[in-house]
């Protein structure tokens, strides 16, 4: 492979797990994967435009670095690819901060 992939995991459950996504050392994306009894489904969502070829590269790094290193037995490997940016990340906290600092309040219902 001609590019050094590095993977920054954010999150794990007992089925699933998230990883931001490094190419020589600059994000280029996130994949999600969701473990099943017989079935790994991964969302592999890409910063820039790729070729048909580096999809695959990323899909088969994917696979030899996180999926076959889960030590999950699996029949099938599920990709769906997407091509965007990250706008950003927001939380709930978030969204109270700003209901605090715009004075808003939810109107209760009697």
């Amino acid at each position: 492979m001609t590019n050094a992939y590095r993977f920054e995991r954010e999150c794990r459950t007992p089925y699933s797990e998230a990883y931001v996504i490094y190419r020589d050392d600059e994000r280029a994306g996130r994949v999600d994967l969701h473990f099943t009894p017989s079935v790994v489904y991964a969302t592999l969502c890409l910063d820039e435009a790729v070729s048909d070829e580096q999809v695959a590269e990323y899909i088969e790094t994917v696979d030899e670095e996180l999926v076959m290193s889960s030590q999950s037995s699996r029949e099938d490997f599920v990709v769906t690819v997407y091509r965007g940016k990250e706008l950003g990340i927001y939380s709930d906290e978030d969204f109270e901060e700003e209901e605090r600092e715009n004075g808003s309040h939810l109107e209760e219902s009697p």
